[in-house]
């Protein structure tokens, strides 16, 4: 349930203290290097850019790799570029790569962003993996170094799939999947005016083969801090419920199972709302992938979500961009981490048959009917009901069955989109700002895309 609290308390902490050091002159937060505004789009705090079509993958800069076209366009090796090794921080192991790389063009972001989360989609097999790296410029002009956003394989035979600890620039650090500015409050106001990915595409030497990526790209943000948030109106006609049948998961099923992935199946609260939308759009691990589960466990889908979505350094399931990764390892899937602005974005969503994942976190009196509190959960949102409050299916539940539940709009409302909040002893503690993992068919329908287009992912 709290599997990504360690991460977001430590992020909270760091931007006070950095914004402290800045007021005070501290070197590298100095406001002596004045930022350049940057115009932003009316109202716009999130800015989404995906590359997936064969055009995106035709552009940018190929160094040994290959637009590949199809009923799913992608990105693979042509030929290596060259040779390097790795050693595996989580297994010690060393091993020699060929490697070949994909740079997007930069893109301009509408939003000036604080924060900046990538996604990816591709098929990894075995001998196989993708590092993700994103170089942003800032509004004062220089750039961040290239930032590894991730090192990721399906599986965990060739490499551990990890985030990277310890990268920062002394303007900027990322926090496992996300890279924050350090001192967004300050007098200078710096922020991410543009920036690009860099794919590296590994395989084992002498192999026909490569990985194969479908679709990547970033979400940006600037969400202005808040505590709380207005209370919106439904968008739906009154008296018209709206309902998607999402398969039932709770993760206190798995609780003691499994504790080499982020201390068993209680803290699984990501991995089950993933599995939850991979098997509403018809997605099944197979029987062979599940072989390794203990035959008496119940559910043995959700334990082979954990561990497919585990990152090491972290030591959990909640990595953001893992999760809709390994939604898309399943056929014909596609997922992305992204920010809604508004209640209604759920609403047209839901409507057009697409459930989303949100992130949020509440003190037990915040939310009516949990029966808890937590500094990090994630739920599905499967519908609203005539009043328009929230259907959700909710991991953190003791059965299955009680995994359903309905939650009032308003306090909904507040405990997602809101990025302060008030914990139990009053300190003063993080919210998410609409965080959500959207997973959806690679080949789009009309409402489909129209939905997407809509809440600004397309």
């Amino acid at each position: 349930m709290t599997a990504s609290t360690p991460r977001r308390a430590v992020l909270v902490a760091a931007l006070a203290v950095a914004t402290a050091a800045t007021a005070a002159g501290v070197p590298g937060g100095s406001a002596s290097a004045a930022a350049r505004p940057t115009p932003r789009a009316a109202g716009r705090t999130v800015d989404n850019r995906f590359w997936y079509s064969f055009a995106h993958w035709l552009a940018g800069t190929h160094k040994g790799t290959t637009a590949v076209g199809g009923a799913r366009p992608g990105l693979e090796i042509r030929t290596a570029a060259g040779r390097t090794e790795y050693a595996d921080p989580h297994t010690g192991r060393k091993s020699v790569w060929e490697y070949a790389t994909w740079t997007s063009p930069v893109h301009r972001s509408t939003v000036p962003a604080t924060e900046a989360i990538a996604s990816w989609n591709a098929r990894t097999p075995a001998g196989t993996w993708i590092q993700i790296e994103l170089r942003g410029t800032y509004t004062d002009g220089s750039p961040t170094p290239w930032y590894v956003m991730g090192r990721w394989a399906s599986g965990d035979r060739d490499i551990r799939r990890t985030s990277v600890d310890g990268q920062t620039d002394g303007k900027s650090t990322v926090w496992t999947d996300t890279l924050a500015v350090d001192a967004p409050a300050a007098a200078a106001g710096l922020r991410i005016a543009d920036w690009q990915l860099r794919l590296t595409l590994h395989r084992k030497p002498g192999a026909d083969r490569g990985p194969t990526v479908w679709l990547a790209g970033a979400m940006v943000s600037d969400v202005p801090d808040r505590f709380t948030v207005p209370a919106s109106a439904p968008a739906a006609p009154s008296g018209r419920a709206h309902e998607l049948e999402v398969p039932r998961y709770s993760q206190e099923t798995h609780a003691g199972q499994y504790p080499e992935y982020d201390n068993g199946g209680e803290a699984w609260c990501s991995p089950t709302s993933s599995q939850m939308i991979i098997e509403y759009w018809g997605g099944k691990a197979s029987d062979t992938a599940l072989t390794w589960v203990n035959p008496r466990y119940a559910d043995p889908q959700v334990c082979h979500a954990a561990r497919s979505t585990y990152d090491a350094a972290y030591k959990g399931c909640g990595n953001w961009p893992f999760n809709p990764a390994y939604a898309a390892t399943y056929r014909g899937l596609a997922g992305v981490v992204t920010r809604l602005t508004a209640m209604s974005d759920l609403e047209t969503l839901v409507r057009a048959g697409i459930p989303a994942i949100t992130s949020q976190s509440f003190r037990t009196e915040e939310l009516t009917g949990a029966g808890y509190g937590t500094a990090g959960h994630l739920m599905t949102v499967i519908g609203f009901t005539a009043a328009g409050d929230v259907i959700a299916n909710d991991p953190n539940s003791p059965d299955n069955p009680a995994v359903r539940r309905v939650y009032k709009r308003s306090e909904w409302e507040t405990i997602w989109l809101r990025t302060k909040r008030h914990a139990a002893a009053g300190k003063v503690a993080s919210g998410t700002g609409g965080i959500c993992y959207l997973y959806f068919p690679a080949a789009l329908g009309a409402a489909h895309a129209a939905a997407l287009t809509a809440v600004g992912v397309l």
